[in-house]
């Protein structure tokens, strides 16, 4: 039982809640640039259409993050599988990024 509180209370850490942050920030820089260059939209995405990219999106990319935190463990080990969960880490966090942008921009400018 002692190990399991001790596990709980290492993942839920600052360090969480700084990678989840700046995950969320990554996302709103991100999904901020197509929504701006994209001018007034479609009409038939309704008057609204920005908020659902710019909340979702940045929301998305917070649990990316969280995922990315989660590979911390495998990514300390040391040698040669260390460095290959590194470069499998941040390459499921950019598709990860990538999955968030076309969920968030679903229905407007991702058709």
């Amino acid at each position: 039982m002692e190990n399991r509180q001790s596990m709980t209370s290492t993942f839920f850490s600052p360090a969480l809640m700084k990678r989840m942050l700046t995950g969320a920030g990554i996302g709103l820089l991100l999904v901020s640039f197509f929504v701006i260059t994209a001018g007034e939209g479609q009409p038939s995405w309704g008057a609204y259409w920005r908020l659902k990219p710019l909340l979702l999106t940045p929301l998305l990319a917070s649990i990316v993050a969280a995922c990315y935190h989660a590979t911390g463990p495998l990514r300390d080990i040391a040698g040669w599988q260390g460095r290959l969960f590194t470069v499998l880490s941040i390459i499921g966090y950019v598709l990860g990024l990538w999955i968030a942008l076309i969920l968030g921009l679903n229905g407007s400018l991702w058709n």
